[in-house]
């Protein structure tokens, strides 16, 4: 695949892709690590080239927009300069391998896989045959953590059962109709094996006459079962083994870590972090973390290795930032899309309406589910239907639907479930939320 067909795919930090309200400048991060001197470079950064407020993604890494025209190269020549790139510009799409933001830390994790994930970004960026994969192809490495994302789709992915076996499976989440397993040493070598009979059909097509560009496309013609017989390692069936459930909210506030010490999370409202927010958030995690911060795929931040006695403190200066660190605010658990302001599809101003909606309705207690305010049908900002969806239709209008527990929400109008209302204000939305408050 040539540079011309990878422009507009997706954006990275040496694509920065057009959009209505400027350029959009992703930084991929390796499993969502960001030093506290990285943050304040974003910071600045930030501020002189475009939009002063950071995005945090749905995977983990956090992207510029509103990047100036003609700004482009410099912008990039920064980010270079402050370590926020792989050694060479074909490497950036490869950097999709999501873990869990409590990866090495959490007691309840049937396996670490930082090692085991470290090695597997190294190869992706060193060996370039790898480099012709999809900027979306996207790949999931989950320890069992109590604390992950389960929910986004991935390409190929592992997710152990034990400590001595992984489970893999192919266009799913984690325990999703896995193919077989393999036991734990094994994990690197079938990855990559796995890897390399998708990017030898990359470009050809399947038997509907799409494109192979992602592993969903090769499915057509290729059973899971077919490629796992392929592998260089023992093969073995796992029966009706399920992923256990993560802890819901879990990414919020304080979770005690291996050792004693904590992490903390908070929730920057609808994943926006601007400047002032971004250079505390450097210098908390400078004075309680290690410089350590840690990006995580609810469009959240999460700092580890506190000590019990500094834990008060800085969850408290956590939310004098603007983060939410507790689960009985809406802002916790709701997300957009950039909406008409940043994007030529949207209809709506989702970002201005949801702190609209946050406000309307803050206070009722834990949330159990979430909220989505999409600008289109397209979803941009969640992989997978939101337990409350409401779709833009024109500025300040929406739909709003529910999705079916038992599927998912799959089905419905425009696959976000059942439609419960139409055409509605944000206040009518609000009452009609209220009405289904839940109980925990």
């Amino acid at each position: 695949m040539n540079s011309s067909d990878r422009r507009f795919a997706c954006p990275g930090l040496f694509r920065i892709v057009p959009s209505l309200d400027g350029g959009i400048c992703r930084i991929k991060l390796p499993r969502g690590r960001l030093s506290a001197g990285q943050a304040r470079a974003l910071a600045g950064l930030a501020a002189r080239h475009g939009h002063p407020e950071i995005e945090a993604t749905n995977r983990a890494n956090v992207q510029i927009r509103g990047v100036h025209a003609g700004e482009e190269e410099a912008l990039i020549a920064a980010l270079v300069e402050a370590g926020l790139a792989p050694k060479s510009s074909g490497a950036d799409d490869v950097r999709n391998v999501m873990v869990s933001p409590l990866c090495g830390l959490d007691p309840e994790a049937l396996f670490d896989v930082s090692d085991l994930a470290d090695r597997v970004l190294a190869r992706l960026e060193a060996e370039p045959r790898y480099h012709t994969l999809s900027p979306k192809f996207s790949i999931e490495i989950d320890g069992g953590e109590s604390v992950a994302m389960i929910q986004h789709p991935n390409d190929i992915w592992f997710s152990a059962i034990n400590g001595n076996s992984f489970a893999f499976g192919f266009s799913g989440v984690p325990g999703e109709t896995p193919a077989g397993a393999v036991a734990a040493a094994d994990v690197e070598a079938a990855l990559f094996a796995l890897l390399d009979q998708f990017i030898a059909m990359i470009g050809t097509r399947n038997a509907k006459g799409d494109k192979i560009t992602r592993m969903r496309h090769l499915l057509v013609d290729r059973r899971p079962a077919e490629m796992a017989a392929a592998l260089p390692c023992k093969v073995h069936a796992i029966g009706d083994w399920r992923r256990e459930e993560p802890m819901a909210l879990g990414h919020l506030g304080a979770r005690r870590q291996i050792g004693g010490r904590f992490a903390l999370g908070g929730v920057p409202p609808l994943g926006r972090i601007g400047p002032a927010m971004m250079r505390g958030l450097a210098d908390l995690a400078a004075h309680v973390a290690g410089g350590e911060i840690r990006m995580t795929p609810w469009q959240s931040v999460l700092l580890p290795n506190i000590d019990e006695s500094a834990l008060p403190e800085a969850q408290e200066r956590l939310e004098e930032l603007g983060f939410v660190t507790r689960p009985d605010r809406t802002l916790a658990a709701t997300i957009t899309c950039a909406g008409s302001a940043g994007c030529k599809s949207g209809h709506t101003d989702t970002k201005a309406d949801a702190l609209a909606l946050a406000n309307a309705i803050d206070g009722w207690g834990t949330l159990i589910f979430g909220i989505h305010l999409t600008g289109c049908a397209k979803s941009c900002a969640a992989p997978r239907p939101a337990p409350f969806t409401l779709l833009g239709l024109n500025p300040g209008h929406y739909d709003l639907f529910v999705a079916d527990k038992a599927t998912g929400g799959d089905g419905g109008m425009a696959g976000f479930g059942e439609r419960i209302g139409h055409d509605l204000t944000i206040e009518q939305a609000a009452q009609l939320l209220m009405q289904r408050k839940p109980t925990a």
